[in-house]
């Protein structure tokens, strides 16, 4: 009897956790005709409203806390390309203020930042589900409705609009916050592996973790900027090629893990001697892929570090550099001025995001082809 009770138990705990597919979407960077960089975005499905849901594809950005969707009063030349929601096809549509109150009269306005682009938009609470409709996918949730938005860079890419899966402090308050919501019928964490470009499988996993995305149990970290609503984790310690550089040797340094980011960012200050200590000279234009430069190790809080190897931060072809009458070819790390681990981290480390013991857990991706999910 105490067997089949446990087992039925498991099945219900087995059955809390759940995981959506992400596709996978690569925009070029080019300079004078040739590509100097890429940037991407991993987005799955979203549907809104009841009886009839509404379908849209959503980032799941780690590193801002509101949903936001198009709305279809908004007629910015953006805004047409992408999937807009329509509040009368939803019965279970609430008109709402930024505090919650409901309103047909003047509507409050947010404008929210997602790095050098804008939303502006009002508020509506209805039905979310992630993944697909049906328990324990869905939850209501407040949602940001944007009457306008700038081309970049939503008219680069394809998805339609941004699921924040950061921490409280970056919502509104904590009936903006979706995860809260969707939390209180799931465990409070949620895992993401990014597969190689190139290959399929990468997803969110919502209530836990998928342990078969794994090659050794997570490490742990304390998130270190909680109360600012950022998945951060400090950095005790930076290694170019296992030589020690004199960064973060303050503990001030504080990494936001990012799933909404392209690349990885150091700190502004850190720019210069961490370009030169990852740099590496070569006779001809050719691709830095194919060559080997020093690996970057960065040792985190808990005694947990991630490294990455040139060819994670590399830029794909070399960099000419003027010094004088001189010119130099360069394989060269391309950093953004902020510590953001973002795609090269994730696709070499499968990362974990605890809400209610608020810590980041890593461990090396498993890539296996053959791998049966």
């Amino acid at each position: 009897m105490f067997k089949t009770v446990l087992f039925i138990f498991l099945q219900v705990v087995v059955s809390r956790r759940f995981s959506v597919p992400l596709s996978r979407q690569v925009v070029p960077v080019k300079v004078n005709g040739q590509t100097v960089s890429q940037k991407t975005a991993y987005y799955g499905s979203l549907f809104v409203g009841h009886p009839r849901p509404q379908n849209f594809t959503v980032v799941f950005d780690t590193g801002s806390g509101h949903l936001f969707l198009p709305d279809k009063s908004c007629e910015d030349r953006v805004c047409p390309t992408h999937t807009r929601y329509d509040r009368q096809q939803s019965a279970s549509a609430v008109e709402i203020n930024g505090d919650g109150s409901p309103t047909k009269q003047e509507h409050d306005l947010v404008s929210i930042s997602y790095g050098i682009g804008e939303v502006v938009g009002d508020f509506v609470r209805d039905v979310v589900c992630i993944g697909e409709v049906s328990e324990p996918h869905c939850a209501s949730a407040r949602v940001v409705l944007a009457q306008r938005m700038t081309p970049e860079p939503f008219q680069q890419f394809d998805f339609d609009g941004v699921l924040g899966l950061g921490l409280q402090g970056l919502a509104l308050n904590p009936e903006f916050h979706f995860f809260s919501q969707l939390a209180s019928s799931i465990e409070p964490s949620f895992g993401v592996f990014l597969a190689r470009p190139g290959s399929s499988g990468s997803s969110v996993t919502f209530g836990g973790h998928d342990a078969q995305r794994m090659q050794r149990p997570l490490a742990w970290v304390p998130v270190s900027l909680k109360e600012q609503g950022y998945w951060a984790v400090r950095v005790t310690a930076v290694r170019a090629g296992g030589k020690m550089l004199p960064l973060c040797e303050d503990g001030t340094c504080h990494a936001i893990v990012d799933t909404g980011t392209s690349l990885l960012g150091v700190p502004r200050q850190a720019m210069a001697s961490l370009l030169a200590a990852t740099a590496q000279k070569v006779e001809a234009m050719e691709d830095c892929g194919s060559l080997v430069g020093p690996a970057l190790t960065f040792e985190l809080e808990s005694g947990a570090s991630v490294t990455l190897e040139s060819q994670d931060y590399w830029r794909p072809a070399p960099t000419e550099v003027k010094s004088g009458t001189k010119r130099s070819l360069l394989c060269r790390a391309l950093f953004l001025p902020v510590f953001l681990f973002g795609e090269p981290i994730l696709h070499k480390y499968y990362t974990a995001f605890d809400a209610k013991n608020f810590q980041v857990g890593f461990a090396p991706a498993r890539h296996d082809t053959n791998l049966v999910v």
